[in-house]
């Protein structure tokens, strides 16, 4: 290679090199905005990428949905659970013990 094309391409390579960097940061500046404001995606030959709703997806939606709202009910009560153990935990050795004794006289 010659001097002179070598030279060029010296002076060519950080041009090159901006460009690239700029079209990659728009494409990804792009990409995320349309995902954020919930556009299609595109695919590999420009197509839009659209979820799938068929059947299937709709009933597997929709287990999952009760599956959410069971894990969500069983959250509620373990934590009023924790709740108790953490009373019972920090409570004062005495509160505690008059708070036994008056179950035991309740039930005698």
């Amino acid at each position: 290679m010659s001097p002179e094309k070598y030279a060029l391409l010296q002076g060519l390579f950080p041009l090159i090199v901006t460009i690239v960097a700029v079209a990659v940061t728009g494409w990804v500046i792009t990409t995320w905005m349309r995902i954020k404001h919930g556009y299609p995606l595109d695919g590999a030959w420009g197509q839009a990428v659209y979820p799938q709703k068929n059947e299937e997806t709709i009933e597997r939606v929709r287990l999952l949905s009760q599956e959410n709202a069971q894990l969500r009910a069983e959250l509620g009560s373990v934590k009023d659970r924790l709740a108790t153990v953490e009373r019972i935990v920090t409570d004062s050795g005495a509160l505690l013990s008059r708070e036994i004794d008056q179950l035991r006289d309740r039930a005698n």
